[in-house]
């Protein structure tokens, strides 16, 4: 008896077992039905995790080769189901040893707080926000020394997609080194906002509205401009570094607050932006 079909009987057994004993009480059922959400629940959390991973593809050819072996069994190829047979017995070994790395990396994740990221609680979403929202002070802060102009748009509750459509489609992670590059003068994509969405970099070299109000003062640029549009005309928080100065300024509800330092920038992106600051605001206005 190979590998394959002792665990086949391993599990036939198993669930013949289960079988007798799950409807012996009303709790049998409710913890069936739980059961079988939770199955359900991380076989889904499973996939779309090695979906980005090099696991993907072998794991659909594993697919493919156990439907063909189940397939020859039951036209009596027996030559054939003979060799796949063989080969799949000794294909766990071979996979093991293949995905160690995946394999590893999931059961570190049992001891780090990125178990929480795994099943998707919402705490998770705010750490991931405070890293991004360092990575963007951190990029401000070297475009700034370097006097690199640039414009960091953050979308928040009110969406502007007919703005991130003006620019060029990136969906990637956020980093300082990106930011940075992407504001590198003479470069396809340092003219315009880049818009950060979802924890993700959307677009870069997007368009924004300019802002046209006249007791705005005279010697702001186009950058500063466009930040106050942006964030009078939708929710959303913009970051502007000037090419001529290298300060950093923040335009939020139509306002700008002009040269702020690096920790000011950082209490008011962590204020705005995460969960828990939203909804100590929410629930104060309803006091109110």
């Amino acid at each position: 008896m190979n590998v394959l079909d002792t665990l086949k009987l391993s599990f036939q057994n198993e669930f013949s077992s289960s079988l007798e004993n799950w409807f012996k009480t009303p709790y049998d059922k409710v913890a069936l039905v739980i059961d079988v959400i939770i199955v359900l629940f991380l076989t889904f959390q499973v996939v779309k995790l090695l979906k980005t991973t090099r696991a993907w593809q072998l794991l659909k050819g594993v697919l493919i080769l156990l439907i063909i072996t189940i397939l020859s069994g039951l036209l009596h190829f027996r030559i054939l189901n003979t060799i796949l047979s063989f080969v799949m017995s000794y294909g766990v070994i071979l996979i093991i040893v293949i995905l160690q790395p995946e394999i590893r990396r999931a059961l570190e994740q049992l001891g780090t707080n990125k178990l929480k990221r795994f099943i998707g609680l919402s705490d998770d979403i705010n750490l991931k926000t405070k890293e991004n929202i360092y990575k963007i002070v951190i990029a401000a802060e070297e475009l700034s020394k370097q006097r690199k102009g640039a414009l960091i748009v953050i979308q928040r509750e009110i969406k502007i997609q007919d703005i991130i459509d003006t620019g060029i489609p990136i969906n990637g992670d956020i980093s300082p080194q990106i930011l940075v590059n992407i504001f590198e003068p003479k470069t396809p994509l340092h003219d315009g906002a880049v818009i950060i969405t979802n924890n993700k970099i959307a677009a870069a070299a997007c368009m924004l509205p300019l802002a046209d109000d006249k007791d705005i003062a005279r010697e702001l640029g186009t950058r500063h401009r466009a930040a106050i549009g942006v964030s009078k005309e939708s929710d959303a928080l913009a970051v502007v570094v000037s090419e001529e100065t290298g300060k950093i300024s923040i335009a939020k509800d139509g306002t700008l607050i002009a040269d702020v330092r690096e920790d000011v920038l950082k209490k008011i992106l962590i204020k705005n932006l995460t969960i828990d600051n939203q909804v100590k605001k929410v629930n104060t206005n309803t006091e109110n």
